[in-house]
């Protein structure tokens, strides 16, 4: 399998097979201490949508550490895969899917003005309302979306 293969199957069905609550925890502390380090460092938060925008945008205010992150997360995804410690993926969705899907992820980060990870990790961290209304939104509209798409739609 080359580096760029996915292997679970992204069906109506989920098996969690070799899930471990230590795991768990150590990678939700990764993501937290990490999240705080930025914080701290920089004064910025972790929001990985805004951080993107922030490479891609003409201002140069700031595109250094930007890339850095978005660097260090596909760095982190090709040393994991390198690993061996990656799970088999296989996604039977279209590219032309993947893509709508894509770009509606990235619309909706921009009407929600943040992703999950600046309202989910950091804004909740913070006791932000705005944050925790739209981690509610987002973990509806989520939940809403995969009852449609399996039970009405059968798909």
């Amino acid at each position: 399998m080359s580096l760029y293969q996915c292997s679970i199957l992204v069906k109506s069905e989920v098996t969690v097979e070799h899930f471990t609550p230590g795991s768990a925890v150590i990678g939700g502390a990764l993501i937290g201490i990490s999240a705080a380090l930025l914080l701290f460092a920089n004064g910025r938060i972790a929001g990985v949508s805004g951080i993107l925008a922030g490479t891609l945008a003409p201002s140069r205010d700031g595109w250094l550490w930007r890339s850095l992150f978005v660097a260090g997360l596909v760095l982190g995804c090709v040393l994991v895969r390198l690993a061996g410690l990656s799970p088999s993926l296989s996604i039977t969705a279209s590219t032309p899917q993947i893509a709508l899907a894509g770009f509606l992820v990235g619309y909706g980060t921009r009407l929600g003005n943040g992703c999950t990870s600046g309202h989910g990790v950091c804004g909740i961290a913070r006791l932000s309302r705005r944050s925790i209304v739209a981690t509610a939104i987002f973990m509806f509209s989520g939940g809403m979306t995969v009852f449609v798409v399996r039970h009405l739609l059968g798909a």
